[in-house]
């Protein structure tokens, strides 16, 4: 590889970075070709893009990009997969499912809106966090709840100011 291909890498990778929130750093080393193939149709699947690169490569492309990676690029060790997604626990569910029939991917660590993850221990974590969409729906749900409460009291009490009075009072209690 060329200098300027080289380059090219970085500055591609660097643009990559900055606009993604979630980005996974995992381990698929000892996976055959039928197997890593099978991942990525299961990223594909999950709207997750996993790219293998040089750690030297996206190491200087961390340290280009605008975002604070912490201790991250100390686990680009070994061969390293990059997993991109709009979600940030896709990859996370992607890996977790993908390793009921596998030992791999092993998650080395993961950058999540400004947070870090570190090690294959916050698989579970990481898996189990809500989506934004996730989030904005039990937020609207909770939301509605007291307004339909006030609605189904202002429509059994009669329309009068004593009935639903009386009716919220009951719904407390």
């Amino acid at each position: 590889m060329t200098r300027e291909e080289k380059a090219r890498v970085i500055e591609d990778l660097t643009a990559t970075l900055k606009d993604t929130d979630a980005i996974y750093l995992a381990d698929i080393s000892g996976l055959d070709a039928g197997t890593t193939s099978n991942l990525r149709r299961a990223c594909f699947k999950a709207n997750v893009k996993m790219s293998v690169v040089k750690n030297t490569l996206l190491e200087k492309a961390m340290e280009s990009s605008d975002k604070d990676f912490g201790e991250l690029p100390t686990v680009l060790k070994g061969n390293t997969s990059l997993m991109i997604s709009e979600t940030g626990n896709a990859p996370a569910k992607v890996i977790k499912e993908f390793r009921k029939k596998s030992e791999r991917p092993i998650l080395k660590g993961a950058y999540i809106e400004e947070a870090l993850f570190y090690g294959d221990d916050s698989l579970e974590t990481l898996a189990s966090l809500k989506s934004k969409d996730e989030l904005v729906g039990d937020i609207i749900g909770l939301l509605q709840s007291p307004a339909k409460n006030v609605i189904s009291a202002l429509k059994s009490g009669g329309g009068t100011l004593a009935g639903i009075l009386k009716t919220l009072s009951e719904k407390e209690g």
